[in-house]
Parts: C-alpha cells; sequence; structure tokens
C-alpha cells in the first residue's frame, strides 16, 4: 500500500462513488461516508498496534465486520448516532451523521471489500490526504450538492500563505474554514520550510495547538475536521481542530497571529419566518457587537471585522473579499476608513474572474496586520497588484496555476516589503490619497481592458458564453434575494 500513489487512490473511492450515484447518492454524500468509515478503520487500527482505544467498544469497526444485511445497516445507523454524542475530534465528525447508504449490500461492500482491505494508518499523510482533498475537489465539482462554494483554488489559498510566510510557534486560524484548505496550507508551509529546524515540542504544538478553524455547517466541519486528521493534524481522541459554530455570533477570546480566510459569498446575512398570515418572509439580520466598528447585516463585511478583533498585535491576515468591500457606502465606507487608519493595510491583490465555483464573483485578497492603537494612522501606503485585467481563467479549460500567481508572490516581497518595486501590475497608492477620495474607495483600477481597443484580442466564444452565463446567473441570484427581502404585496 505505501506504493499506492494519491491519484491511484483516488480512483479507487471515486468508482465506488459511481456504483452508489445510481442511489442517488452525491459525491458530497459518499465522502461523508467514507470519512465516518475511515475514522473508525484508522481507529481500529491504532487499538490493534497498541496505541490505545479512541472509538467506544461495541461502536467500533470490528461490530461492523461482524454484521450484515439489515442487521448491519440498522446498527451503522445507531453507531453513527451515538458516536455523535462524543466529545473531541470524535463528536465533530459523527455531529448529526447520518448514513446515505441504504442498500446494505452496497454498504458491506463499501466496508469490507473496499475500507477494510487497506491498512490506512501505514499510508503516508501526503497520500492520504491528498487523496481525500481529491475526492473533495471531484465534490466541489459536482455543481448539484453546491459544495464549490467551499473551495478555494489550491493555487491561491498557497500563494496568499506565501506571503504569510506562518513560522513553528505560531497560531494560525480561519473563522470560515470549509474543508480546511488554508489550514493546510500554512502547515504545509512550516513543515516544508521548518522541519529541520523544529525540536519535538514545535513539531506537537504544529499537531496539537498551531491551527484551529470555524465551521458553521456540521457537514462541512465534519469534511475539514478528517482533512485534518488525514494529514496529521490533531490527534483522533484529543481536542477538534474545528470548532462548529457561527463565528460571527462573538468574539471567541481567542487571539492568533496569522489569519488566512475566504469568507462564505453572499452579502446579507438574513433569516426565513413566516408572519401571522402565513406569507414566507426574509429579515436582514443586523450583527450587532461592541468589538465592531460599524453595524451590518453585509457578511463580508462584519467577517473583516471579526478577523482584525481575533489577530493578535503584529498579527497578520490575508482575506478574500468580494469588491463590493472595497467601494460599499454607509458602514462599508466607515470599516475601510478604520482599517487602513487602526491597521496596515498594506496589500490588495484584484484576482482574475472565473476562478470560483460560485457564479460572477469578482473578489480581492486583502492583505492587512494588525497595530496597537496609536494617535497616526498606521497604513502609510497600500499597493494594489491587478490579476483581473487582460486575464481570462475558467475552472476547466484554463484553471488558475501557481505559476499564475508567482510574480505577483515575488513582487509582494514576504521578507521585506521596503523593496517593493512598481511595475505595469503593481501600484503604490499613498494613505492620505486613498482616503480623499470619494468613500474611500479601494476599489482602484488603472489598466486598460485591451478587449475594449481589439477585438481580436478577445477571449474564445466558449469562454465569452461561460463568463455572460455566470454574470447573469449572480445578477439574478441578487434579484432574487432582493425580491425574497421584500414584502408581498396583498391581491385584495
Amino acid at each position: 500500500m505505501s506504493a499506492t500513489n494519491s491519484n491511484q487512490l483516488v480512483q479507487k473511492l471515486w468508482n465506488f462513488c459511481n456504483v452508489l450515484r445510481d442511489d442517488g447518492v452525491s459525491t458530497i454524500e459518499y465522502v461523508e461516508q467514507l470519512t465516518y468509515l475511515l475514522f473508525l478503520k484508522m481507529a481500529d487500527e491504532r487499538l490493534k498496534t497498541g496505541l490505545g482505544e479512541v472509538v467506544p467498544l461495541g461502536l467500533d469497526w470490528q461490530s461492523l465486520l461482524d454484521r450484515d444485511g439489515d442487521d448491519l445497516e440498522v446498527h451503522y445507523r445507531h453507531l453513527l448516532e451515538s458516536l455523535g454524542r462524543q466529545s473531541g475530534t470524535l463528536g465533530t465528525i459523527f455531529r448529526k451523521a447520518q448514513n446515505r447508504i441504504q442498500d446494505p449490500a452496497k454498504l458491506r461492500r463499501l466496508v469490507v471489500n473496499l475500507i477494510n482491505e487497506e491498512t490506512w494508518t501505514s499510508v503516508d499523510a501526503d497520500v492520504k490526504g491528498d487523496a481525500y482533498e481529491g475526492l473533495l475537489q471531484k465534490g466541489a465539482e459536482d455543481t448539484k450538492s453546491g459544495a464549490g462554494q467551499y473551495f478555494t483554488p489550491r493555487a491561491l489559498t498557497r500563494a496568499m500563505i506565501a506571503c504569510l510566510q506562518p513560522c513553528p510557534g505560531e497560531t494560525i486560524a480561519d473563522p470560515a474554514c470549509g474543508t480546511g484548505g488554508f489550514l493546510l496550507a500554512a502547515h504545509e508551509w512550516i513543515v516544508d520550510h521548518h522541519i529541520a529546524e523544529m525540536d519535538a515540542d514545535d513539531k506537537r504544538f504544529l499537531r496539537d495547538e498551531a491551527v484551529q478553524g470555524w465551521e458553521i455547517v456540521d457537514g462541512t466541519a465534519r469534511l475539514c475536521a478528517m482533512n485534518l486528521l488525514l494529514h496529521g493534524i490533531g490527534t483522533p481522541n484529543g481536542e477538534s481542530r474545528v470548532t462548529v459554530a457561527d463565528a460571527l455570533r462573538g468574539d471567541p477570546g481567542v487571539r492568533v497571529d496569522v489569519i488566512a480566510a475566504n469568507p462564505p459569498f453572499g452579502r446579507k446575512s438574513s433569516m426565513t419566518m413566516v408572519n401571522e398570515v402565513g406569507e414566507v418572509e426574509r429579515e436582514d439580520l443586523v450583527v450587532v457587537r461592541d468589538d465592531f466598528w460599524a453595524s451590518t447585516s453585509n457578511k463580508q463585511l462584519n467577517f473583516l471585522q471579526h478577523i482584525k478583533g481575533m489577530l493578535k498585535i503584529g498579527g497578520r491576515a490575508a482575506v478574500v473579499l468580494p469588491d463590493n468591500v472595497l467601494f460599499e457606502a454607509g458602514a462599508g465606507e466607515t470599516i475601510r476608513r478604520r482599517l487602513l487608519a487602526d491597521c496596515d493595510l498594506h496589500t490588495i491583490l484584484r484576482l482574475p474572474t472565473g476562478i470560483f465555483y460560485a457564479q460572477g464573483v469578482k473578489a480581492n485578497v486583502v492583505f492587512f496586520d494588525r497595530k496597537p492603537a496609536a494617535a497616526d494612522p498606521w497604513t502609510r501606503e497600500t499597493w494594489v497588484y491587478d490579476l483581473r485585467t487582460n486575464k481570462h481563467f475558467t475552472l476547466k479549460a484554463n484553471p488558475l496555476r501557481a505559476a499564475d500567481l508567482s510574480e505577483f508572490v515575488e513582487a509582494y516581497c514576504p521578507n521585506d516589503r521596503s523593496k517593493r518595486i512598481e511595475s505595469e501590475r503593481f501600484r503604490r497608492f499613498a494613505y492620505d490619497d486613498l482616503v480623499a477620495g470619494d468613500k474611500a474607495n479601494l476599489d482602484i483600477i488603472w489598466l486598460r481592458d485591451e478587449t475594449l481597443d481589439d477585438a481580436s484580442t478577445l477571449p474564445a466564444p466558449g469562454v465569452l458564453a461561460a463568463e455572460i452565463v455566470k454574470e447573469l446567473g449572480a445578477a439574478l441570484a441578487q434579484f432574487s434575494e432582493l425580491a425574497a427581502s421584500l414584502p408581498a404585496e396583498s391581491t385584495d
């Protein structure tokens, strides 16, 4: 098994997913079932090698092997429900777990012929982890499941971490962690660049304490917890590195060195209710917190404020945010001015379109450092790198790759930002000019779109059509959101 690479492992696991599609099991639902069974099998392997009990007797892997037919399916449901009441990593992975494989024969095949055949704890963490991430990526491509909203292109997560450069002993967080991409990238960076200099205490800290994520969706949190575990982060019987909660509900009281995040797209937080005459209404939820600069229902503006509050003094952050955060009036302007004054907002990366699963998204990465209270503003200048103008990417035909971001990372100068040099795509803007502008607008454009001058430089018709569909889809979603928030007119 040690020679099995991640691609072969993904293909083996993926082939069984195709079998279950006929039963209406989506890719992400299949990965959830794999998560439960892989955890139980790895816990069984630990027990047999003398590393201690993780799962209570009678709810373990052997209890599944000992059953068949309807008895197996009934016991599996009971097992999931019981383990969901446990604490720590065990409870996070099995929280509200349900069996989606209703055919006992297929469940038996998955348990005996697929999972039980391998010794998973002997597989290298990179192979195991990459195989699991490969399945999650396939789940993201399953557009019907809507799972793509939890994924940030790996090339982008790694570039953001390459700019932040987390170090041994530092704490790293993501308050909207999805399946854990940023946490994994930070862990990978530290291992790749510092493992030789780390002692036993450093390695234990990296495994058990360095990373922490928050995720509001139970199913996504379980995928994240397993993803981290398979990459060697946390322990099966230890404290979970993922907290299942709404991160915006309040100040967690945690202060960290590094935050990398891509908060969920969708401008407003809202709740749906039925009024006294039976009509469905949506009400925007304005987040009011004493530690926020402004109260707003804009989800991204609230995450930006939350992330600032979670940083230690001197801590650094990189956050993916949609364009509206850079120019929106009202609370948006208040937050931008405070961010420029109270933090060092030193860099903005304008991202190209076509790199996210969500339709029509125009986004940026905002890099800033938290600073102590001071009379003068901390931001002296903000550098903007335009990777959007005259760039065209798609998820499949022309995906964003590491090479597409290498020039930005080099220009960013992570080791010494004072050595930055202006270029065609990288410009410096003084603080005084930024705050003097209308609404402290940070949506800055200076490059001319060549397609406006020369039709021969237009992307292929298929690419253009896909972009148009995405734009229309995004516009329709916004109109639907607006319509849902308006009271229905009486027909009387």
